[in-house]
């Protein structure tokens, strides 16, 4: 795999000339992509193409949607560097800014935009987060996240984790990662073994089409589950990319072939430089009345949004009953009946 910087180099990879009016969205939101995803592009139309239009730009990201680069308000949200505390019982590690592939519909876009240098966690950012930890026992997970945090070396990964797991009330790890989706040679042997070794491990990981279950991310998510790394995926509902009942269905029966719990389906956030993905909320619901005839518990995820200004995810569920006089109708699927009144 070979990472590439910029229009030039992933046009001439493509065999495309590069569209003018992208020039100016590159200036503001660098483009990064590797020859392992962009292998996964139909190169007869790659700007329209779904795997595309998650790693290459597109006008509409330089629109005034009236959107904020932090609406979830994390900056606001930071007790610690790099330490972000939403809810009461887990937290987010921000380990790197660092990707392999800049995924142009990114809620932390603001954090790679140009202009702003790379960075990894330091020791001395470590030492404060493990302190926070140690402070506030009642904070019982980490979200171990990036960037993209498998950026980091394996050497690096295993002494971050060597310090949280010292912390007695610190339960649960998820890492955070896309790599079995767009570097599955990164999860190696060693890794899946080192996080197979640590207690309360768990990897949280981002398909969000069908193509991209390739037989090489397919492997990678083996490994992990071999190593007794129990494995879920969260997958964003993208306007142009995956906004398909059917679509999402081969993905989520995809993904639980792999031994791969679809976790949770979001919509996507208000993140500017974002917007011109989302779908509206009525979509999903739409998939959740599609798939929950057809699909078992194991491959429906949980549809939710994260509300603005730190509020937090919220699922949505599908209203299937309209209470009558004397019976409740379940949308879809039978005539429930109720005891009458």
């Amino acid at each position: 795999m070979k990472i590439l910087n910029g229009l030039d180099e992933i046009a001439a990879f493509l065999g495309v000339p590069v569209p003018a009016e992208l020039r100016a969205v590159e200036r503001v939101y660098p483009v990064r992509a590797n020859t392992y995803y962009l292998a996964r592009i139909d190169r007869a139309d790659p700007w329209h193409d779904p795997i595309g239009r998650q790693c290459l730009p597109h006008p509409d990201e330089l629109r005034d949607y009236d959107a904020s680069d932090d609406p979830l308000a994390e900056e606001e949200q930071t007790v610690a560097p790099h330490l972000i505390r939403r809810y009461y019982d887990r937290a987010v590690m921000v380990a790197t800014n660092r990707c392999p592939m800049l995924c142009r519909f990114c809620f932390r876009k603001r954090q790679w935009r140009a202009g702003v240098p790379e960075h990894d966690l330091t020791d001395d950012e470590l030492a404060a987060i493990c302190a926070y930890y140690r402070n506030h026992p009642e904070v019982r997970e980490l979200l171990f996240s990036g960037g993209e945090p498998l950026m980091l070396s394996n050497a690096r990964i295993r002494a971050i984790l060597t310090r949280l797991t010292a912390v007695p009330s610190l339960e649960i790890i998820r890492i955070g990662s896309r790599a079995p989706v767009t570097w599955p040679e990164r999860i190696d042997a060693e890794l899946a073994d080192m996080l197979g070794a640590c207690r309360g491990v768990w990897f949280a990981t981002h398909f969000n089409h069908p193509r991209e279950l390739t037989p090489e991310a397919e492997a990678a998510c083996t490994r992990l589950v071999r190593a007794g790394v129990p494995v879920v995926n969260q997958t964003v509902l993208l306007r142009g990319v995956n906004d398909d009942p059917e679509v999402l269905e081969a993905l989520f029966r995809g993904l639980i072939r792999m031994r791969v719990k679809p976790l949770y389906l979001f919509h996507v956030d208000p993140v500017k430089g974002v917007r011109h993905f989302a779908t509206g909320v009525a979509r999903g619901r739409e998939v959740l009345r599609y798939c929950r005839p057809r699909l078992s518990a194991l491959a429906v995820p949980t549809f939710a949004i994260d509300l603005p200004e730190g509020g937090g995810k919220v699922p949505i569920q599908e209203n299937y009953c309209e209470n009558g006089r004397y019976e409740t109708i379940f949308r879809s699927l039978v005539e429930y009946p109720e005891a009458l009144d």
